[in-house]
Parts: structure tokens; sequence; C-alpha cells
């Protein structure tokens, strides 16, 4: 890979699926049990970054190994760390870090919908009930993929236009409150 991330997700035995995340760099496998809500919970933490929080963590459980994400952004870029703790518990100084990456929010949007969309298309959504013994995690994917339409809208735009209510001034031109009038 010369650009991005790809991130697979494949279901295993009942409640199991191990989770493949690459970039142009490194490649590392990690596992997540259904115990937790791992598909709901790592959607929403991806949209609430392209929504612009600057700050995400989710964590995989894989019993009693967990896998934690960790997400800072920063303007259009997020910095992503995956620890590897030999408990859920443990703090983030107690973990290995497994892999780490630096890329802009909408690509990390992109590697997720393509994933989840991947694992639409293998199993159904009755299958991936049958397989992970919850359901699929449609509710978080749809919101994600608005959410990333309406930020890649917004960049496409550029600012919006002024209302009647912040109507731009010419240069040396007090605004009074009669030019702001309704």
């Amino acid at each position: 890979m010369t650009a991005g991330i790809r991130m697979t997700w494949t279901l295993g035995a009942h409640g199991w699926a191990d989770c493949v995340i690459e970039d142009h760099r490194a490649k590392t496998e990690l596992t997540a049990s259904y115990i937790s809500n791992a598909p709901e919970e790592f959607l929403t933490a991806v949209a609430r970054l392209v929504a612009g929080a600057t700050e995400a963590h989710v964590q995989f459980e894989a019993e009693p190994t967990a896998y934690r994400w960790l997400f800072h952004r920063e303007t259009a870029d997020v910095w992503i760390r995956l620890l590897e703790l030999h408990r859920g518990t443990d703090h983030d100084n107690k973990g290995t870090e497994i892999w780490s990456s630096q890329l802009p929010v909408d690509t990390l949007a992109r590697a997720v919908l393509r994933c989840f969309d991947e694992v639409a298309r293998t199993y159904g959504e009755s299958g991936y009930r049958g397989k992970w013994g919850e359901h699929f995690p449609r509710t978080e994917l749809e919101a994600l993929r608005r959410l990333r339409h309406a930020h890649r809208h917004d960049d496409d735009t550029g600012p919006p236009a002024p209302t009647d209510h912040a109507r731009p001034t010419m240069p040396g031109r007090r605004t009074t409150n009669e030019d702001t009038a309704v």
C-alpha cells in the first residue's frame, strides 16, 4: 500500500472476530469477542472523529487480552495508536503498542466504511448475527456514512455564505443596527 489504510473484520467461531489493520508501514492482527460492543463502539468512535471530536478510544476484548484503540485528532488528521493489554482493566501505560499511524480522518472513515460494507456483503445481516451473536451494526455504519458525506460536502463547499445577520461590511465602514435589521 502506498497511502491510506486497509481494515478487515472476519468472523470466526461464534462470538469471535479477527481484525487486520494495515498501512504502508505495518500490518497487525487482533481478535475481538462479542462480550463487548466492539463493532458498534468502533464505528461510533470513528463517527465522532469525523464530526470533529479530538479524542476517542475503543477497546476490543479478547478474553483476557484487550486491544485498545487510541485516537487523537488535530485538524484534518488523526493519530492512531493500537495497544495490546494483558487485561482489559490495565492502564494504557501497561500496554504494548502493536500498530500506529497518522492519516487524514476521511481516509480512516473510508477504510472503516469499506470494511463493514464488505462484512455485510460477505455474511449478510442474518449470517452476521448467527456468527457474531449480535445484530449487524447497521445504525452505526449508516451514521458514520452520513457524517462522512456531510463532512466531505462541507469541505467541498468552502466557507458558508454570509447571512443577513452576518453581512460583511465595506472596509472603513462601521455596521449599524439599521444595516443588520431584518
